[in-house]
């Protein structure tokens, strides 16, 4: 059985961890072209003019993590200027 092709498509479910009303009802992924991204999306408040968009969303890539180490010593001299003229 061959691998399933999920290029330029996308899902979307409810967001069970939303706190506030400014977190997304819905998350999930796309595909575009290859390239993965997380998706958010928010649903038309009730009140809300019919003519609104029924969802609207936002993308992000996604990216991997990168440890980054940031090595103090070197940040401690380079934050320091001792050519201060007063």
């Amino acid at each position: 059985m061959s691998e399933y092709d999920n290029t330029n498509r996308g899902q979307i479910w409810k967001n069970d961890d939303r706190k506030t009303e400014t977190h997304p009802q819905f998350k999930g992924t796309v595909n575009v072209e290859g390239v993965e991204y997380w998706v958010s999306a928010w649903s038309r408040k009730p009140d809300a003019n019919p003519k609104a968009p029924a969802l609207s969303f936002s993308i992000k890539k996604k990216e991997d993590k990168v440890e980054t180490t940031i090595d103090t010593d070197v940040v401690a001299q380079d934050s320091f200027d001792d050519t201060i003229p007063f």
